[in-house]
């Protein structure tokens, strides 16, 4: 399941996101990496919440990867 990048509270530090940068937003080009900084103030956008990745890579939030959480998997019964 996809979570929407649109949402502002989706997003928070530290979290694996899928965003493109201004420079491919012709080509749709994604860029993965781990939220820095969020920078658009607004609860919602529709073109994407804007972030600042750890490397300083800046754009859109297209999709948020999805972790599986260790705790909610089953272990060896």
């Amino acid at each position: 399941m996809k979570t929407d990048g649109r949402i502002r509270s989706n997003i928070a530090k530290g979290t694996e996101v899928l965003i493109v940068q201004k420079r491919d937003q012709r080509t749709g080009r994604l860029t993965r990496g781990i939220v820095k900084d969020v920078l658009t103030r607004s609860e919602e956008h529709p073109r994407g919440i804007k972030v600042r990745l750890e490397g300083g890579k800046i754009g859109r939030v297209r999709e948020i990867v999805a972790r599986e959480d260790s705790s909610s998997r089953d272990g060896p019964d």
